[in-house]
């Protein structure tokens, strides 16, 4: 290398270290104005890559321009030291079922020495800084100032606890990130189902026609490729907008949307006469019957669903989908989720319980076929997620989580929204483009930012996700709620 660099740089590095240069510059600069880099953590895990590199480096270049500039830059570097690919690694090396204490000392040991071996790389980097003083997440004054600050926004009655839909994966027992999900082909079982209308003059009047025309048993048919999710099933859901026909065949009355009758009644083999055909929003509160369990499913609107697959209703179950979440808040479903941690049914279920639910997915289909629910049962190959790490297929579940309201006025009579919004506006952006794009998060869209405090753009933020090596408890993760793949 070309003045002997490889050699060279660690001497100066050394150097600077033994003269503790980074100390003196701190005392030379006591006094100016200040300049504070808020420096995101790396994740205590693995060896540094280059992207660390460039991220530090970049860093390592402001501060000491600052300095340059005649500012007191100081810079602390920090390491994030919880969560599941810490986890992950004690799993491999240690197995799994590690009682809990037991596992937290083993991540913390752990993410120390990950810790120990990144310092070193960054310091031959080049990058001064207080490294012996860095801020790790899982200092206990940390975590204690954390719980503190957690008291403040209970104390203003802005801490509740509520259920939110997530990725779920039984072999992490936890919930992923979206960066942790992966998409791999998958056989999976699509079923055509039929809920039968419990209400004949209702459906007649919905359709516009004598209730002598609904002359024999009438269904309203769903397409699925998550059989398991049905025990769930609270509603049916149409498209406002679409087109419906009521359908006269061999095998009863059938609820289709008309852009996909053709081809479903293809599937099943039969032949059909329109009846009468009704709009989406018509159909609004009609009464069906759950097809195995003696309870109602009534008909709701969504505008997710679509007409490119499948028959244009669409079951839901509010445990089990990010849409049929939001659509059992609005009509107040409940949201009934059997499915433990583990992905089994609770044992108390009807029929399933103690059932994994990939091994329920037969005994629901031979259920639907002894109740002449079934109309068609075909196998799907298509995209499936899974977990990054286990390469093992996922489900959407509601779990609980603790929320902060963002729209809740607080003791000092403004929203948390509101001071946040007042923030951006108080604060200077280099460049100017950031402040426009956290101000793309000051909308009022529904849902809730999923385990980040990074957005005030929900009128509540989900602040806990389900870890064993957290200062979080792991006992709120109990089921409420899967991913239905497609439908």
């Amino acid at each position: 290398m070309k003045g002997d660099l490889a050699r060279r740089e660690p001497g100066w590095i050394k150097a600077w270290q033994e003269r503790r240069l980074y100390q003196r510059i701190r005392e030379t600069a006591r006094g100016r104005p200040k300049f504070v880099l808020h420096d995101g953590p790396p994740y205590a895990n693995g060896d540094i890559h280059i992207g660390h590199a460039v991220n530090k480096i970049l860093k390592d270049v402001i501060v000491k321009s600052k300095l340059l500039a005649g500012f007191d830059a100081a810079y602390t570097p920090g390491w994030d030291c919880h969560g599941l690919p810490i986890e992950h690694q004690i799993e491999k090396k240690h197995g799994r079922g590690i009682e809990g204490n037991r596992m937290r000392q083993l991540c913390r040991a752990y993410a120390a020495e990950q810790i120990e071996r990144q310092k070193a790389d960054f310091i031959r980097l080049g990058v001064l800084g207080d490294w012996d003083n860095p801020y790790k997440t899982m200092n206990f004054q940390t975590e204690a100032d954390e719980i503190r600050a957690l008291s403040q926004i209970w104390k203003q009655g802005l801490l509740f606890r509520g259920l939110k839909p997530v990725n779920w994966c039984f072999d992490c027992r936890s919930a992923l990130a979206e960066a942790e999900v992966e998409y791999e082909d998958r056989d999976s079982p699509a079923i055509d189902v039929g809920f039968p209308v419990a209400d004949a003059a209702r459906l007649a009047n919905a359709f516009g026609v004598p209730e002598s025309s609904v002359d024999r048993v009438a269904r309203a048919v769903i397409w699925t490729t998550t059989p398991w999710t049905l025990p769930a099933n609270r509603a049916v859901v149409v498209h406002p907008e679409f087109d419906y026909q009521l359908i006269r065949t061999d095998g009863g009355l059938l609820i289709l949307a008309a852009a996909l009758a053709e081809q479903c009644l293809a599937r099943y083999g039969s032949v059909g006469e329109v009846i009468a055909t009704a709009r989406g929003a018509a159909l609004e509160g009609l009464e069906l019957r759950h097809p195995f369990y003696d309870r109602a499913s009534p008909i709701v609107l969504g505008s997710y669903v679509t007409a490119e697959t499948g028959t244009g209703l669409v079951h839901t179950a509010p445990a089990y989908g990010a849409d049929d979440y939001q659509t059992g808040r609005r009509y107040g479903l409940e949201t009934d989720n059997p499915v433990g941690d583990a992905g089994r049914f609770a044992e108390l279920l009807p029929l399933f319980g103690g059932m994994s639910v990939w091994d329920a997915n037969p005994k629901i289909i031979d259920t639907l076929r002894e109740r002449g629910a079934l109309l068609k049962h075909a196998t799907l190959r298509h995209s499936y997620p899974h977990c990054w790490r286990h390469k093992t297929p996922i489900i959407f579940r509601a779990t609980t989580q603790w929320f902060i309201g963002m729209d809740k006025p607080g003791s000092k009579g403004s929203t948390l929204r509101e001071l946040a919004r007042q923030a951006v506006a108080n604060t200077t952006f280099y460049p100017a483009w950031g402040r426009a794009r956290l101000g793309r998060c000051h909308g009022s869209a529904t849902g809730a930012c999923r385990f980040r405090f990074s957005c005030t753009a929900k009128p509540r933020n989900c602040i806990r996700r389900p870890k064993r090596f957290s200062i979080r408890s792991r006992s709120a993760s109990k089921p409420a709620a899967s991913r239905r793949g497609s439908r």
